[in-house]
């Protein structure tokens, strides 16, 4: 036999929502990795080394060699500085295996004050 008390009644649960203000985490800033042109390395060696280690397509591969060979630098593209210093450093013992004087260098991409990031040119 059960009893009900009137008036009393099972107090309800309650839940609590806490909302944590989401810290907005800075990007890291990327850097350029630049091909140099030069009189020696074989431009299907650039190719090659552009669709092995930074995953291009023969045609982009391609385009950026020939933007390299006709003004003198060129962007294989941008990454973290972790990133960007491993490709370079991949690219150089590549070239200097095949014993040719392929120079690959990286530099900071230009970029706003509040860390916008604005286009390479």
């Amino acid at each position: 036999m059960s009893l009900k008390r009137q008036g009393q009644s099972k107090p309800e649960s309650q839940v609590l929502e806490r909302t944590k203000a989401k810290k907005k985490l800075k990007r890291p800033p990327l850097y350029k990795v630049l091909f140099h042109n030069d009189d020696y390395t074989p431009m299907e060696f650039v190719v090659l080394v552009l669709m092995s280690i930074f995953g291009r397509s023969e045609v982009d591969a391609t385009q950026i060699m020939l933007h390299v060979h006709n003004t003198g630098v060129g962007v294989a593209g941008l990454y973290p500085f972790s990133v960007a210093e491993t490709k370079v450093s991949e690219v150089m013992a590549a070239a200097e295996k095949a014993q040719y004087p392929l120079l690959v260098t990286l530099e900071p991409t230009d970029e706003g004050q509040d860390g916008d990031r604005s286009s390479p040119s």
